[in-house]
């Protein structure tokens, strides 16, 4: 079973591939935009105020917020129904299904005709 990935790991490829197009010269002017459906990520990585219920994360976590303050990656909520990679990573019910399937403009192909 495919797992989606962590935030953690998301911000650290989307520094790296950066940092490749920097050496290709072509240099990101705009933060990379990171979309996430889980509000407390995006809570503890936009409030900069430490909380004693944030001190059990660990710190690979907290690249997020570096990376955010930086100007690396900006982050934004994206509810659970517009997440397009679940179609890819978990077995959807039908409605669902279609209702992404159309999001991404891929439509059920009738075969006609014999080979």
């Amino acid at each position: 079973m495919m797992q989606r990935a962590l935030p953690a790991s998301t911000t650290n490829q989307a520094i790296w591939v950066r940092k490749v197009l920097h050496d290709l010269t072509i240099p990101q002017l705009k933060a990379t935009d990171l979309w996430l459906d889980n509000k407390s990520v995006i809570a503890i990585a936009k409030n900069l105020v430490f909380h004693g219920k944030t001190k059990h994360i660990s710190v690979k976590y907290h690249a997020l917020r570096d990376a955010d303050k930086k100007g690396e990656i900006c982050i934004h909520y994206c509810p659970f129904e517009d997440q397009l990679a679940d179609i890819m990573t978990k077995a959807l019910k039908k409605q669902m299904f279609k209702f992404q399937r159309n999001k991404l403009m891929v439509h059920q192909a009738s075969i006609m005709g014999e080979c």
